[in-house]
């Protein structure tokens, strides 16, 4: 009988025996708090979680571990507890790997980082099965060693399929990305159905995802469990008497908190175990304060500390990771554990290179230069046309040149004129295209108008370039070949004039043809007439002879026509003519308009400013050849360097690194004499030999060699497809055979250069000549360059045609399952670094050269030199040749390459580290750690975790300088914090129960207000699913008997999110994008924020399509990836820590100057658009599959009650509200029910899912279903980018304002905001249906006919008085939204333009859900509601209250009156409405109703059984 691990999530109890503190009674017992976090989706096998960890690490790993698993499997499982198969499964895994890689291996396990690609793999699964169809009588059975899932892997493409031939029985439910099937179809199937149905040890199956959690209780913010460390008892004893005092100081005097962070630090550094000590002080400082504040403090200490913050700001915190900083704000436990796996395993593969573990430590510390595009093309030549000379030219004599001016400060946008050429504008240009003269004409003008620039230009003739392209880049050697083009007559004529009558009247010429173009009429590109006219027109004052007869001797005598030539051949070889226009500013590449030249000019200047500061540049410095000398190419390939060169690195450690390695087996081939020699750079040339670009690209790459390079080799793989003619083997078999044994001699590269050569002319062009014809030539051409043709020819034809087929189907596995690249596909692959060459781009011997220089330079040097000096130990002398040493360097190279970390560092060096320091660990450690941290601080607090559990982990050394605020007035941490992890603990040693981490917080404080908030990786959207209490509100002493307060939170889904860019351009504000599966294509939507181009959805794991939303945006733009097109991009989630997505959208062409949005003319733009959007009408949202798998799920993300009307007839009145905390959910009941009693039409109610309580969504779904509405809750996680506000409170009022246009679905084109704690009179149809005169927002103004308000009327006076100009103040409780205008006049970018601006002032925007509004109504206009539509006690007068509409409990900064005191007093209706929710919410939930409470008005602030909130202290 199988034994079976107990699935699901339990919550546990626990019973704890307390040992009591002298003066407590039984009724002050200590309370607890205890909260767990479980994932929506259901857990997946653990047996299969290792085997995914294991095939990261190495891919025969997963294969080796299920081998070894299958050869163990009978033991017997009948008696195993969750602990002992967890035990069984890491220890057959931990023998796989080495090192502290297996302590790396045991902390994924546990946290269950790879559950989200097994649940990828299962959708995967049944989306390739969904279109399979098995056979009724398919045998599962292997039968005579051959099971049907061999007959299927041999249909399938062996380049998208990883069959490994040698699987354990040939079995396993394995799938590939959705390309094909692995091995037994039934099988697969059969654990689909019912993956549980499994034997215990080997599917041990984890309910839910257990996932860590910091969590905090603020006054609340979720600990390890406590190890037993005998020589800490004194430490721990110290701190046992204020944490059981269950005490929080807040009586300190200020005094008191001066040199508290000090001390602190103090208390840290003398700790026998400091990380331990750091973690429990900050995790319970407001218990442990005042113990501290007592400590006597050391001098030497606080003088450290002292000196340190002259070099670094107090407070701040810096951590770096093998020397790249780490951005703290942003780290979490997964992205952290993921840096340390990657080192480490880099570590592992350098050892098994044989490098020494102190040059690993070395090479994991080196940073790359950063990216930049700072590489300068040297333009420098005489085929540059310059206008200008500041430092020569008469004009510009009256300039001083006193450099010094630079440094002096100016206002913004203001020019410095100087009498030095600083800047060397050079445009490359054909003087017959648009953008050419356009560009000459602007030129011209900025040159009259004296800009402290120096003007050029750079000619030539597209017509010209490409002729060179064609003839491998030169001329044909006849001019009658090269036919004349308008470039280039216009190109001779600039010569002619320049000669003859000078440089500005060569340049008065081009800008008179564009002047004759544009008086034309004509918008196309210059005609014949044009050039002539201006020519005409230019010399015609000047001629000593008609200007007729020189321009027609000049077009039939062919003059300056090698001046043409050569500046054409000039552009082509700096590869700049691909780009059409472009500027060069002292060498660096820029687009060619005139905001190009300001924004280039304005980089520049810092760059000069600074070495004319420290004396690098005086009046004598060229500025150009200075700069140019330091960072220049000679050729310019976007691919490579620039904005289009998007660096894509491959690890080629791996592949050296295995027995049957490929690139072991590679001979290279060598520049000559230099076989011999160290080669740091190696280009693995992957050819398809089938098309021309192929073997142009392989030529290229030969004559690269021949023009000599000393640092470089060259490896040939060939990435044709397998059906090839005979001829094509021939040719390849003959490369294979010359790089493996002639590669050394002399005449080597000219055979194959002369061997490519003719293979393009003869067998490219669609010759029909024979194999033998090559042969013939093969065996003439080696006689020729003294190859030994009989030995040469002997080989070739013994070769097999087999044997050669299977090693190019090994060389397609290996380029497209590890470099990732396409059969067919020419690429040049620079030490991992992999460069693409789509055909319809020529890339030339020079742009190899360009590569070896750039990636020399930037990545391999000083990796090379590191190499070098290593002294190695237990490598055969014999091996330490060049090819090792070369080999080592390519590895090393493109791993550290490939490494996914910043390249920004910090010199914690100059830190003092003798007194205020912890240093930790060995020298030879592979990680090291280096961090400031000020251990008082929000970021303290959640680093003192990571670094405890990293130090278990992976045993780093560390150097950890406390920087804590010094001169403290407050307590600098007001909360109780505990980060959690999954553990071994977890697992039962009795039974088969899995239990999940808890965070577990002792002996809370009473009598203090706690709230409880989750610190959780960005992308998570968590929310409560079980809490009995208030977790906004919680008073332990409340709890009666219950000694610990228990919630349990879920992760709902992943936040998905990205960064929408449209070259060129702003990002297109108000673009519209849908998100689903291959089944349902719509299920989640948004719009994209024009902030940045920032967009999120809602998702989990598995496969999702994102496109542009049907209408304006798809009719627009298309999506764009690199050069190509897309209507529809996959995006792949299987990580729990979710990467931004980048999506590039172009304009379709014809559509390139149409806008997006079209604000509508017409005044009620809903109603004009009430079918615009019909496409979405009917929105799919989250299914609830999607989420819960297969499992049970209670609410999915998006709910809707049944269509239940009740009789209501009409539009629907959507209604948006947001409540935070039991009370204001008791208020929002009430308002639900008082917006139904006064209509007939259907209501939908939007609720902000955030902060509901589990309560609340249990009984709203009933309540929708009792009084017929329809309700859905929404949420939006806050964007990283934008600054957060730290006050829960002041979270809720933003989610009010900010997130207006994204939050809805697209579908919505209409919502009225209704506080939680207002009472409707009327039929809100009628505030629904009210025409906003094409304002996007509606708001009541105040009302000020309250004489007794007068004082506090803070907008008629001062700062809002100026600022509003006579516009009124509006109320924030109740406004209309016209989602349709807000969309279409980016209001919401808009507003959060002002809120960021805003926000970064604590003493701004105060009311921030009221404020902001008001104050942006210049911007995004308010249609001023009718009065009656809210009515306030506080601000209105009684005369008005009967006629209100709807009546708001606002709060009154006269009386300070308790909300539901005032409730019952000014609301008639309101304690019948009250009873009513409350009746109905005990029945639902089968609780007693509870009486009324008495309401006692206090003296000065309401009583806590009020329940009272930030809001209520806060609203107006």
């Amino acid at each position: 009988m199988e034994t079976r691990i107990r699935s699901g999530f339990w919550m546990l109890i626990l019973i704890l025996i307390c040992v009591m503190v002298c003066g407590y009674s039984e009724t002050r017992r200590p309370k607890n708090v205890q909260v767990a976090l479980r994932a929506k989706w259901p857990g997946t096998p653990l047996l299969l979680e290792a085997g995914e960890l294991l095939s990261k690490e190495w891919k025969d790993h997963f294969w080796e571990f299920i081998e070894v698993w299958l050869n163990n499997e009978s033991e017997n499982t009948d008696h195993y507890t969750a602990k002992d198969c967890l035990q069984k499964i890491l220890t057959y895994g931990k023998s796989l790997v080495t090192g502290q890689l297996a302590s790396v291996f045991e902390l994924s396990l546990t946290l269950r980082s790879s559950s989200p690609r097994l649940v990828l793999y299962q959708q995967l699964a049944e989306e390739s099965l969904s279109s399979y169809s098995l056979s009724d009588d398919i045998n599962i059975n292997i039968i005579d060693g051959e099971s049907n899932e061999g007959k299927e892997a041999k249909k399938a493409d062996p380049l998208l399929v990883g069959v490994n031939p040698t699987s354990p029985g040939g079995k396993c439910c394995w799938v590939d990305t959705g390309a094909a099937l692995f091995f037994d179809v039934a099988d697969l199937r059969l654990w689909l159905r019912d993956p549980h149905n499994q034997a215990a040890c080997e599917l041990l199956q984890i309910g839910s995802l257990k996932a860590l959690i910091g969590s905090s209780l603020n006054e609340l913010n979720p600990k390890f469990k406590p190890e037993r460390k005998p020589e800490l008892t004194s430490e721990i004893m110290a701190f046992r008497d204020p944490l059981l005092s269950s005490t929080v100081s807040d009586t300190l005097n200020v005094w008191e908190l001066k040199d508290l962070g000090h001390q602190t630090v103090q208390k840290i550094v003398h700790a026998s175990d400091p990380l331990h000590s750091m973690q429990e002080i900050n995790q319970n400082f407001p218990s442990v304060v005042s113990y501290l504040s007592r400590m006597k403090l050391e001098d030497s200490i606080k003088d450290e500390i002292l000196a340190n913050q002259r070099m670094i700001p107090p407070g701040k915190s810096l951590m770096a990771l093998n020397g790249a900083l780490v951005d703290i704000e942003d780290i979490d436990f997964y992205l952290l554990i993921d840096m340390v796996h990657q080192e480490l395993s880099l570590a592992d593969q350098y050892t098994k290179l044989k490098i020494p573990s102190r040059t690993i430590r070395k090479l994991l510390s080196t940073l790359p230069l950063p990216d930049s595009n700072s590489f300068r093309v040297d333009f420098r030549s005489d085929h540059v046309q310059y206008i200008n000379n500041l430092e020569m030219d008469a004009r510009y004599k009256q300039w001083r040149s006193n450099l010094n001016e630079l440094l002096m400060p100016v206002f913004p946008g203001q020019l410095r004129y100087i009498r030095k050429n600083l800047f060397h504008a050079v445009y490359v240009l054909d003087p017959a295209s648009i953008c050419g003269l356009e560009t000459v004409d602007n030129l011209v003008t900025m040159f009259e108008n004296s800009l402290p620039v120096r003007f050029g230009v750079i000619l030539y003739s597209t017509k010209m370039i490409e002729t060179l392209e064609a003839n491998g880049g030169e001329f044909p050697p006849t001019e009658s070949e090269v036919d004349e083009d308008l470039s280039s007559l216009t190109i001779r004529l600039f010569f002619h004039i320049k000669e003859t009558h000078g440089m500005l009247k060569a340049f008065e010429f081009l800008s008179n043809v564009n002047k004759l173009r544009m008086d034309s009429g004509e918008e196309d590109a210059s005609m014949l007439h044009h050039v002539e006219g201006a020519f005409v027109e230019t010399v015609l004052q000047k001629a000593k002879t008609p200007p007729q007869d020189t321009l027609s001797k000049l077009e039939k005598d062919q003059s300056f026509l090698k001046s043409s030539q050569e500046s054409s051949l000039f552009v082509f070889k700096l590869g700049l003519a691909k780009l059409e226009c472009s500027l060069l500013m002292n060498g660096l590449v820029h687009n060619y308009d005139e905001e190009a030249l300001m924004n280039a000019m304005n980089d520049e200047l810092p760059r000069i400013q600074e070495q004319v500061y420290y004396g690098q540049i005086n009046s004598r410095t060229d500025i150009l050849d200075k700069f140019l000398s330091e960072s220049r190419i000679q050729r310019y390939n976007p691919q490579i360097v620039g904005d289009k060169a998007k660096s894509k690195f491959v690890s080629l450690t791996s592949s050296i690194v295995g027995e049957e390695s490929l690139l072991n087996n590679i001979e290279y081939l060598h520049s000559a004499g230099t076989i011999d020699d160290l080669k740091p750079v190696t280009h693995l040339l992957a050819v398809d030999v089938t098309s021309r670009k192929g073997v142009k690209l392989l030529h290229e790459g030969i004559r690269y060699l021949m023009a000599g390079s000393a640092n470089a080799r060259v490896g040939l793989v060939f990435n044709s497809d397998f059906a090839l003619d005979s001829h094509s083997f021939v040719f390849m078999k003959a490369f294979e055979i010359t790089a493996s044994s002639y590669s050394h001699k002399k005449k080597v590269l000219n055979f194959l250069d002369q061997l490519c050569s003719f293979y393009a002319n003869e067998y490219m062009l669609g010759s029909t000549q024979s194999s033998q014809t090559l042969l013939d030539k093969i065996s003439g051409l080696a006689d020729a360059n003294g190859l030994q043709s009989k030995g040469f020819m002997s080989a070739l034809l013994e070769f097999s045609v087999d044997k050669f087929t299977a090693h190019m189907k090994k060389v397609g596995q290996f380029l497209h399952g590890h470099i990732g690249i396409e059969n067919g596909v020419n690429t040049a692959i620079t030490n991992g670094k992999v460069v693409q060459v789509p055909d319809s781009v020529t890339f030339l011997s020079q742009d190899l050269h360009l590569l070896e220089s750039v990636e020399f330079k930037k990545r391999i040097k000083h990796v090379a030199d590191i190499i070098e000096e290593v002294t190695w130990e237990n490598v055969d002398p014999d091996t330490l040749m060049s090819k090792f040493m070369s080999d080592i360097i390519m590895s090393v190279t493109s791993s550290l390459s490939s490494r996914d970390r910043s390249s920004e560092s910090a010199r914690f060096e100059m830190l003092s580290a003798e007194h205020s320091a912890v240093v930790i660990g060995s020298e030879n450690a592979t990680i090291h750690i280096d961090a400031v941290i000020d251990p008082l601080s929000s970021s303290g607090q959640k680093l003192s975790s990571l670094l405890r559990i990293l130090s278990k982990c992976s045993q780093p050394s560390m150097r950890l300088v406390f920087n804590p605020m010094s001169s403290l007035v407050d307590l600098p941490l007001k909360n109780y914090y505990r980060f959690v992890t999954p553990t071994m603990d977890d697992f039962s040693s009795t039974d088969l129960t899995v239990h999940g981490p808890k965070a577990f917080f002792a002996n809370m404080p009473l009598s203090k207000m706690l709230t409880m908030n989750l610190d959780v990786p960005e992308s998570w959207l968590v929310e409560p699913v079980i809490a009995v209490h208030d977790l906004d509100n919680i008073l332990l002493e409340n709890l009666g008997d219950t000694r610990t307060l228990q919630a349990v939170f879920e992760l709902e889904a992943l936040v998905l999110t990205g960064h929408c860019s449209e070259k060129d351009h702003e990002p297109p504000r108000g673009l519209q994008m849908i998100l689903g599966t291959k089944r349902s294509p719509h299920l989640v939507d948004t719009l994209m924020m024009a902030n940045l181009g920032y967009w999120q959805m809602k998702v989990s794991p598995g496969v999702w399509y994102l496109q542009l939303a049907p209408g304006r945006s798809s009719d627009l733009y298309v999506l764009q990836d690199g050069p190509e097109m897309h209507s529809t991009k996959r995006i792949t989630i299987d990580y729990l820590r979710g990467k931004p997505v980048h999506l590039g959208v172009v304009k379709k062409k014809g559509k390139e100057h149409e806008k997006l949005l079209i604000p509508s003319d017409d005044e009620d733009s809903s109603r004009k658009h009430g079918d615009q959007e019909s496409w979405n009408s009917n929105i799919l949202k989250w299914a609830s599959s999607l989420i819960g798998g297969n499992g049970h799920m209670k609410n999915s993300l998006s709910t809707k009650s049944d269509n239940v009307t009740n009789g209501r007839k009409g539009k629907t009145i959507n209604i948006f509200s947001i409540a935070s905390g039991h009370l204001y959910e008791r208020f929002l009941k009430i308002m639900i029910l008082s917006v139904l009693k006064n209509t007939q039409r259907p209501v939908k109610f939007w609720f902000i899912k955030n902060y509901l309580s589990p309560q609340f969504k249990d009984v709203i779904p009933h309540m929708a279903q009792e009084y017929g509405f329809e309700y859905e809750l929404v949420t939006y996680k806050w964007p990283s980018w934008l600054h957060k506000q730290k006050e829960k409170q002041r979270i809720i009022w933003a989610y009010k304002i900010l997130f207006l246009d994204v939050i809805f679905p697209l579908s919505l084109e209409k919502v009225i905001f209704v506080d939680a704690d207002q009472i409707v009179r009327a039929d809100m149809g009628e505030l629904y249906d009210m025409n906003l005169k094409g304002r996007p927002l509606a708001y009541t103004p105040f009302c000020d006919n309250n004489r007794d308000m007068d004082g506090f009327r803070f907008w008629k006076q001062g700062f809002w008085k100026e600022h509003l100009r006579g516009r009124p103040y509006h109320i924030s409780a109740l406004y209309v939204v016209d989602l349709v205008k807000f969309r279409e006049t980016a209001a919401g970018d808009n507003l959060r333009v002002f809120y960021e601006t805003l926000s970064k002032d604590p003493n701004s925007i105060s009311n921030l859900d009221q404020d902001l509004p008001n104050y942006a109504q210049h911007t995004v206009p308010i249609f001023s509601l009718p009065q009656e539509w809210l009515w306030c006690e506080s601000w209105c007068g009684n005369s008005t209250k009967t006629r209100a509409k709807t009546i708001d409990l606002c709060n009154n900064p006269m009386t300070k009156e308790p909300k539901l005191q005032g409730a019952r007093r000014i609301v008639a209706e309101w304690p019948d409405l009250d009873l009513e929710a409350r009746h109905f919410t005990s029945k639902i939930l089968g609780e007693d109703v509870s009486p009324v409470e008495k309401v006692v008005t206090p003296p000065v602030e309401p009583q806590v059984a009020e329940e009272e909130d930030l809001e209520t202290k806060a609203e107006l």
